[in-house]
């Protein structure tokens, strides 16, 4: 009879437990879902404005034709081959002013940026783009040099004026180039000195949707980013050499040199440029071996950064459900500690509703967070469901003096929970000493306790 008692209730535990898994799994689920609406939101409002931006640019470019004879059995005929030459800058300065905004789908608000900035490109000379030719007694023929400016997305495109040494230029849409093909372009004078420097202006006012990178281009590129925005995420090849972040907004600094970037090559090649705006590198093994390279699916090298949101609800949540199986299970400690130690009968249905309450928890979290703050959500949740596990457990242990202090146990615990949820790089040492400690209690309460004694009572009161 007391083994049956005994499996009875372990078969009962093991049921419930199986059923608010289930429960959680649904949840968790859910959050999934309405973190891919805000993902759908997100994508909307680029598409109807601009989406993450990539600049790349100033660039020289100039189109060729290269002709010549060949004569076959007699005959004589005329091929010829297409080429582009490219010139990227001596010295590239970026200086940009990046202002932040929110804007909505619905529920779901993400980070809309308006960049003002000067950029400046000096050129020593534009020997790089005189044709060349690959064929005896061949004749060339090029078109005026251009020079183009691509973005991402041109449609965040607002203001561009350019002036190339000091004269204003007539700025016209797409690049001219196969490869990048959203931007500007101004075509160069036919009369112009290649043999002589070149410098451009450019103002430039962008719009996109968070995030923001740039090519550097240069043999020594310089960016300097300016923001409003406090929580920047910093990505790319390449991290700030200089950097500043307050409350009000940051400040960074970028110095690259040609020499440990393969930017220019990467054009050069006519690789892409990455959608997400954080390209991977390019393989820096490629040139081991042919075979290497012709695998080789890098994008163009970037640095630039991300206007992140800290508190993204459906990520603090989806991180907090999966802490649910713990919370639960040291629920249902406290729980049979307490039936244990006071000899008190406890169903297997009053464990579910117990459980229940700690997965209703991250329903009403979830929910209450789409419409208050995160901070305030959570207060909100977790309060409610330390008073009703505080009032329903002072009944099935038998009096406000057993109930309270499980309340508050309970209470301590999303107190825990939300300590862990703003740390993102200690997360897990904290919760592990936290565990300890909860471990460490326990055995210290129960180091005198007869378990025998007490299985086969809490056995035979069952029964």
């Amino acid at each position: 009879m007391i083994k049956t008692a005994i499996f009875g209730k372990l078969g009962g535990l093991v049921l419930v437990l199986i059923l608010l898994l289930v429960g959680l799994g649904q949840i968790t689920d859910l959050v999934n879902e309405r973190q891919g609406q805000r993902s759908l939101a997100v994508q909307s409002v680029g598409k109807s404005l601009a989406g993450s931006q990539t600049l790349l640019g100033p660039l020289l470019q100039r189109a060729c034709t290269e002709e010549w004879f060949v004569t076959v059995d007699k005959k004589t005929t005329t091929e010829r081959r297409e080429f582009k030459r490219y010139a990227a800058p001596t010295v590239l300065n970026v200086n940009g002013t990046n202002q932040l905004e929110s804007r909505s789908r619905g529920l779901h608000a993400t980070q809309v940026f308006t960049l003002k900035s000067n950029i400046s490109a000096q050129w020593e000379n534009l020997e790089s783009l005189k044709g060349g030719a690959e064929r005896a007694n061949s004749q060339i023929k090029c078109e005026p040099a251009t020079m183009l400016l691509a973005v991402s997305d041109a449609r965040g495109i607002r203001l561009a004026n350019v002036k190339i040494n000091g004269a204003a230029q007539t700025v016209q849409s797409d690049t001219l180039n196969p490869t990048y093909q959203r931007g500007i372009h101004v075509r160069l004078a036919e009369n112009t000195d290649f043999s002589a420097p070149i410098d451009a202006q450019i103002d430039l006012e962008l719009l996109g949707t968070e995030r923001f990178s740039v090519v550097p281009l240069g043999n020594a590129t310089q960016i300097n980013l300016t923001s409003n925005w406090p929580h920047p995420s910093f990505d790319g090849q390449f991290l700030p050499s200089e950097r500043k972040i307050t409350d009000k907004g940051f400040e960074a600094s970028w110095r690259v040199s040609s020499l440990a970037s393969t930017a220019q090559q990467d054009v050069m090649k006519q690789r892409r440029l990455c959608e997400s705006g954080d390209a991977l590198a390019v393989d820096r093994v490629s040139t081991a071996s042919p075979a290497v390279e012709s695998v080789s699916t890098g994008c163009v090298e970037t640095l630039g950064v991300a206007f992140i949101d800290p508190i993204n609800t459906y990520s603090l949540s989806n991180r907090a459900t999966k802490y649910g199986l713990l919370f639960i299970a040291l629920t249902f400690v406290a729980v049979g500690l307490f039936e244990f130690m006071k000899s008190l009968r406890v169903h297997p249905i009053q464990y579910f509703l117990v459980g229940a309450a700690i997965s209703i928890f991250f329903l009403l979290l979830v929910s209450l967070s789409e419409h208050l703050a995160f901070a305030v959500a959570y207060s909100i949740a977790s309060s409610a469901c330390a008073l009703l596990l505080a009032y329903y457990a002072s009944h099935i242990l038998g009096s406000w003096k057993r109930g309270l202090p499980f309340g508050l146990g309970i209470a301590m615990l999303y107190g825990l929970l939300y300590v862990l949820l703003q740390l993102e790089q200690t997360a897990l040492v904290v919760g592990a000493i936290a565990l300890f400690i909860v471990l460490a209690a326990v055995m210290a309460l129960t180091r005198k306790v007869d378990w025998y004694g007490k299985f086969k009572n809490s056995a035979q009161l069952q029964s």
